[in-house]
């Protein structure tokens, strides 16, 4: 289902908690949500259609990759400043971004994955790991 796109600042401001298989039909409203607004959207994260999980959901070539309860345990490469829009505001924020982040997440049949990624997936990824822990750009 498509699902409302919030910018309340307040609510987002709010962390996320740990996704449980409970919270897997989630998933499906992120991916219809974001298939919604596949032109002005990269990724989106759960808060951002009112649920409080870390899950999100990011742009892979032509697939749509979701993450659960990521988590980034190492990173590489420049950390560098880039421009960054999101749904839930107008506009752009500067912001800084690594270049390359492993990634411990599960998938979305609850399997624990460790996943390197880089460039721009790397950094849409950041960007809706900030959404999970509250942190607005």
């Amino acid at each position: 289902m498509i699902r409302e796109i919030i910018k309340d600042q307040f609510l987002l401001c709010r962390k996320s908690s740990d996704a449980t298989v409970d919270d897997l039909y989630i998933i499906d409203d992120l991916k219809d949500t974001m298939n919604a607004y596949q032109e002005s959207c990269v990724g989106m994260a759960a808060n951002m259609i009112n649920e409080l999980k870390r899950i999100i959901a990011v742009k892979e070539n032509d697939d749509i990759l979701v993450l659960i309860n990521p988590v980034i345990i190492k990173t590489a490469g420049h950390y560098y400043e880039t421009e960054e829009g999101c749904l839930c505001h107008e506009g752009t924020q500067k912001t800084k971004r690594y270049e390359k982040i492993k990634v411990q997440y599960h998938d979305d049949k609850f399997k624990m994955k460790i996943k390197t990624f880089s460039g721009l997936t790397a950094q849409i990824i950041q960007h809706e790991i900030d959404h999970c822990n509250g942190i607005l750009i």
